[in-house]
């Protein structure tokens, strides 16, 4: 991918919104992580994971780091889309209570 992996912009309210990259795996954290620390000083936070193709543990890792610190923040990220890569990887590695995932849509 030679454009930006993660994609950060304003939203209403000043809202935040981390868009996740369809490879979300070790490789290309840097990218996401840092976006996710900038967003930090916004009011509100939105993940985008809907159009996550491939997640691996790492990646997992990092989103679970990063609620358990915008929780210590007093932020509390919503979801706005969850692709099925990232509920099933969570699922395996009983991360999905951790992430607040929302539920998964009926196919």
């Amino acid at each position: 991918m030679g454009a930006k992996q993660a994609i950060t912009q304003a939203g209403q309210g000043d809202a935040r919104t981390v868009a996740l990259p369809a490879d979300f795996r070790l490789a290309g954290l840097d990218e996401v992580k840092t976006c996710l620390v900038e967003a930090f000083d916004a009011p509100a936070v939105q993940l985008d994971g809907a159009a996550v193709e491939r997640v691996d543990t790492a990646a997992l890792q990092l989103l679970v780091a990063f609620r358990r610190e915008a929780s210590a923040r007093g932020q509390s990220p919503t979801w706005l889309g969850v692709s099925a890569a990232i509920h099933d990887a969570a699922g395996v590695l009983g991360l999905a209570k951790a992430l607040e995932l929302p539920a998964p849509m009926p196919a």
